[in-house]
């Protein structure tokens, strides 16, 4: 099955509603950066969380968010855009730890309990927005909670998961944000943490064969509607031009220190894991470009 992403509104407005199933996107990120279960689910978590927040965008507006804790993985950083359009990368992939005492892959371990959680969002003004909470858990679903309710001042509840398989590859990714509206009453809101808290892990549901749509259901009920779907899809925004358009930009000196020195050039996409080389004539292509500009 296609991944998929959906946003609507439920309890006639009363609250907003994002579930995603992001398996594929999951395992392009594992296969690109060749990681590890427990580094996977971190990555694979914080790319659910950023496609659903990148649904929330307009036009050509973007985000790019930063996990930086305290744990063996570095820092997670993963951009995203209105489009649901995600890169992401961690510090150290090959990172896989022993099972918590749930059982669970033991992502707070890698990720740290202390750090922070980031978000810059570019909505196209002057200046971006910048908001920043410490974690929490280190699971990332509470801390992308906590950094709504404290960042955006929006009460919300982020559920996020990625079942691992032994051989690292992913069976399932998927998640949810469920974000209350002004209106909401004291009844509903009661009803909606009751809901929250027996809700099955998101994974479980996947396997089930549920969809983002059924997800939904066990949260809201049958009183939803669906205003927008999306594929949530790996893109870089990373092209051999661009890379020219880059080494081009160092100047015709520090080209010319290329050729000289190395004879060769390399470049790397943190994002996708793709490396671009330019040989000698290449380079002096550029150089010859560098200096009729």
């Amino acid at each position: 099955m296609k991944d998929q992403l959906v946003r609507g509104t439920a309890w006639n407005g009363a609250i907003r509603v994002f579930a995603a199933r992001t398996t594929e996107l999951a395992r392009e990120l594992q296969r690109r950066h060749d990681t590890y279960p427990t580094a996977t689910a971190a990555l694979g978590r914080t790319a659910t969380a950023a496609a659903m927040m990148g649904f929330m965008l307009k036009g050509d507006e973007k985000l790019t968010i930063q996990v930086k804790g305290d744990g063996p993985i570095g820092q997670i950083v993963v951009d995203a855009n209105a489009k649901a359009e995600v890169r992401g990368y961690v510090d150290h992939p090959h990172v896989h730890l022993p099972s918590n005492e749930h059982g669970k892959l033991d992502v707070a371990g890698a990720v740290g309990t202390t750090g922070f959680l980031n978000v810059t969002k570019d909505l196209g003004l002057k200046e971006p927005y910048r908001g920043s909470v410490p974690l929490i858990s280190g699971e990332l679903a509470e801390d992308f909670t906590y950094y709504f309710a404290s960042s955006e001042q929006t009460p919300s509840a982020v559920g996020l998961g990625v079942l691992v398989d032994t051989d690292n590859s992913v069976i399932h990714a998927g998640g949810f944000v469920v974000q209350v509206m002004p209106g909401l009453t004291e009844e509903q809101l009661v009803r909606l943490e009751n809901a929250v808290g027996a809700m099955p892990h998101v994974t479980s549901l996947l396997d089930q064969g549920e969809t983002p749509e059924g997800i939904l259901k066990f949260l809201v009920g049958d009183d939803f509607v669906i205003h927008e779907e999306i594929e949530p899809r790996f893109v870089c925004q990373c092209t051999m031009e661009r890379v020219e358009r880059t080494l081009i930009s160092l100047g015709a000196e520090e080209l010319r220190q290329l050729i000289d020195e190395d004879g060769h050039a390399e470049v790397h996409c943190h994002f996708c894991n793709e490396t671009y080389r330019f040989e000698e004539e290449q380079l002096k292509e550029l150089l010859e470009r560098a200096t009729s500009n």
